[in-house]
């Protein structure tokens, strides 16, 4: 018998196999992933399948959810008889079922794929309506039922998930009212089960984890209604309420005390009419602080003029972390002596990027830093002609910004929503039954 201890909030969840979808969404902490992935398993235990994990970026996965289901499988005490395969991506069970993951950004590897019965699309919100709509296409089995589980923070109204399952306004269509779901935290309409959740309903989150999604509060509203309440709609079109600039002396005071700096260089490349935009940044990682304290912004410079105005990072060897869209003006750098790569850079990036900074708890810039500043401030998302906020695109072409985005290539801002638990809180569930992998019980515990 297996055993497993879950939250109370997600135990009718696991066990219900009644409709065809499930959405489930809710604020960070929550342990949304960590109960859809033991659900997963334990279907796929009692019954011989194939199931689909998905998200919009293959190269995601891998840390996210694969770890995620290797975790519990090893949580479970199943891993001598569960396989989880890394090349390719795989979790082979015992009765031929099996879990395959594909990313989105590879929309030929899906081609190939037969008889799924089950679906998981993690981070659905990232997924494009049109990629959604081809995996329900996907989902198809002769004899088995048919389920799709989708999960997701909230994000604007505007996004297809959310004008999906529960308003369109501009066609007309009125599912449900999100705040009904709020208050109700489980609905079931026609085939579609909802389920909604916050971090309070983890019973096993360390008080400080709840204490810093409060502190959202006061530098991030909007983050705050989505990662503490769970709650859909961007109403604010800042996108960096936490920007504050102080007096060059203090940044540099500030700097010179954070006990483990790390220090990152970022470049974005332009001549016409972008600019060459060169950025020196320090960042606090225990208290989650990036100061920006200097910077170079210079257009209408050829390479070889910005080589030399920039000469310093020749002799200090500072690693640059550039553009990777221009490998012929990085080659140049380069030969000319300076220690700079292309960061990486694949579909959906701009948005992830934006996200990562965004979770920075201050971003602290230099009095000195005037560029910077004017890009930055007052830096606010685009609208569409309906007045929605686009996500990954902004009022105005932010060079700084990107300069930032790609000095951080490498670098995660701790998320929240993917802080580990205390090894204590893991340990709980680890002294499992498994003579019989058809029987499980319902408990209220951990996750």
């Amino acid at each position: 018998m297996i055993e497993k201890e879950v939250n109370p909030r997600f135990e009718d969840f696991i066990f219900d196999w009644d409709y065809k979808t499930y959405f489930l969404v809710g604020g960070y902490g929550s342990s949304k992933s960590y109960h859809i992935a033991t659900k997963v398993i334990l279907k796929l235990l009692e019954e011989k399948r194939t199931a689909l994990v998905v998200r919009e970026v293959y190269d995601t996965i891998r840390d996210s959810c694969f770890s995620l289901l290797e975790e519990i499988i090893i949580d479970l005490g199943i891993d001598d008889r569960v396989r989880c395969v890394t090349s390719p991506m795989q979790i082979r069970f015992p009765n031929g079922s099996k879990i395959i993951f594909k990313g989105m950004d590879k929309p030929a590897k899906l081609k190939s794929i037969n008889n799924v019965s089950l679906i998981w699309i993690e981070e659905c919100s990232e997924v494009k309506y049109a990629g959604f709509k081809e995996l329900l296409g996907r989902l198809r089995h002769p004899t088995l039922k048919l389920h799709m589980i989708l999960s997701t923070n909230p994000v604007s109204k505007s996004n297809w998930c959310y004008k999906h399952f529960f308003n369109d306004s501009k066609n007309g269509v009125n599912i449900l009212d999100d705040k009904k779901l709020y208050r109700e935290k489980t609905i079931v309409i026609k085939d579609t089960y909802y389920h909604h959740s916050t971090a309070d309903d983890n019973l096993f989150l360390p008080k400080s984890y709840i204490e810093q999604l409060e502190e959202l509060k006061i530098y991030d509203p909007d983050l705050y209604r989505i990662a503490r309440k769970g709650q859909f709609g961007i109403n604010g079109k800042r996108v960096l309420p936490q920007f504050e600039v102080k007096p060059h002396h203090e940044v540099i005071t500030e700097v010179g005390k954070i006990k483990r700096c790390i220090r990152r260089v970022g470049m974005d490349f332009g001549f016409e009419t972008s600019y060459n935009a060169l950025i020196r940044m320090a960042i606090d990682d225990d208290k989650k602080i990036l100061y920006i304290y200097w910077e170079y912004y210079k257009n209408q410079m050829t390479d070889d003029k910005t080589a030399i105005e920039i000469a310093e990072f020749k002799d200090t060897k500072e690693l640059i972390r550039a553009d990777s869209a221009e490998p012929k003006t990085i080659k140049f750098y380069r030969q000319e002596g300076f220690n700079i790569t292309g960061a990486k850079k694949f579909p959906g990036s701009r948005l992830q990027n934006t996200k990562k900074v965004k979770r920075f708890r201050k971003i602290v810039c230099s009095s000195n830093c005037i560029n910077t500043i004017s890009e930055l401030e007052e830096l606010t998302f685009a609208e569409n002609k309906d007045g929605e906020i686009i996500e990954d695109e902004f009022n105005i072409d932010p060079h700084t910004f990107s300069a930032i985005w790609y000095g951080l290539d490498g670098y995660e801002v701790s998320d929240l929503k993917e802080q580990k638990y205390s090894e204590e809180v893991y340990a709980k569930g680890k002294s499992v039954k498994k003579n019989n992998y058809n029987a499980y019980k319902k408990g209220g515990g951990v996750f």
